[in-house]
């Protein structure tokens, strides 16, 4: 890899790390559903109008649009809202890297070999030791409904191997792009639901007063620098290099993410759960490095775009 294409890599991570801080100020004003619909409505509009129907099959978009767009951050906007730290949160969500191995084997019968086995459990017992120390300082709520976004997260990846492995000529970024059409409608009736019917458009009002300006950067942020920039270049290096060599940059994405919560939020983490944390990366690391084929089943990375590997992040 090439001096050159290391930054645009480490440029993706840092894109990708600071998309959780984004996520917070945003949550500081939306509540979570409707921040979530807004994420994807602000995507949805311009790539229906203007990117091409990818060539896949419909239940490919809509797998891969209810996992990633409405089950991941559904599940991860609301942990962070009830109290998930924001840096721990950036770590917790690599679990989809583990769940998409494991689904992979359970849908789509494709062998686990050993050493990712091995990784699996070693990520369990990572976050395991989150788990704990949640207990002892907070609930364990956050946690857990931030592994159900990795799950969902898992699932999108799945839809979205699926679709690279029936039409391998896909571009990457158009099928995401497409996705983002699936999650609004039915994100913005759960918001309706769970949490009032104009509680979000108030707040949407709210947000352009000069006291709501942070929010409306904030989605700007997550909409265009994490997931189309952040992508666009993710999806750049994937197709320069195999999965296996591009793939590990997205697990330096919580290290951002922590740093950057500890520095602007001042979010300390405790010394069990940076152990937990350092046990979950290397858990996920073996589970997705293990010979190039293994690695183009999984998406470690925070917006998960690029195919056959189904990797990319969010953020």
């Amino acid at each position: 890899m090439t001096n050159r294409d290391r930054l645009l890599g480490c440029t993706v991570v840092l894109l990708w790390g600071l998309n959780f801080l984004a996520i917070r100020v945003g949550l500081d004003h939306f509540p979570p559903f409707f921040f979530a619909a807004l994420r994807f409505a602000v995507l949805a509009i311009p790539a229906l109008l203007f990117i091409p129907r990818p060539p896949v099959r419909m239940r490919w978009i809509l797998l891969y649009g209810t996992g990633f767009g409405i089950l991941q951050f559904a599940f991860l906007f609301t942990a962070m809202r009830v109290g998930m730290p924001t840096g721990l949160a950036s770590l917790v969500l690599q679990s989809s890297a583990p769940f998409t191995v494991l689904l992979g084997a359970l849908m789509l019968g494709e062998r686990i070999r050993r050493v990712q086995l091995a990784g699996i459990g070693v990520a369990v017992t990572g976050m395991a030791v989150i788990g704990w120390d949640r207990l002892e300082h907070a609930t364990l709520l956050p946690v857990l409904l931030t592994l159900a976004g990795g799950l969902g997260w898992a699932f999108g990846n799945i839809g979205g191997r699926s679709a690279g492995t029936e039409t391998p000529g896909v571009n990457p970024l158009h099928l995401m792009l497409w996705t983002t059409a699936i999650p609004p409608l039915p994100l913005f009736a759960l918001s309706a639901v769970a949490e009032g019917p104009t509680t979000g458009l108030r707040a949407l009002a709210d947000a352009f007063a000069p006291s709501g300006w942070s929010a409306l950067v904030a989605l700007a942020y997550i909409a265009i620098l994490a997931t189309v920039v952040g992508t666009g270049l993710w999806t750049y290096l994937l197709g320069r290099y195999p999965a296996g060599l591009v793939a590990p940059f997205s697990l330096l994405v919580p290290v951002v993410g922590i740093a950057a919560a500890w520095t602007f939020l001042g979010e300390t983490p405790t010394p069990l759960s940076l152990v937990g944390g350092v046990i979950v990366l290397a858990g996920a690391f073996a589970a997705t490095s293990s010979k190039p084929r293994a690695v183009e089943v999984d998406a470690t990375a925070p917006r998960p775009v690029a195919l056959p590997s189904a990797a990319a992040r969010s953020e």
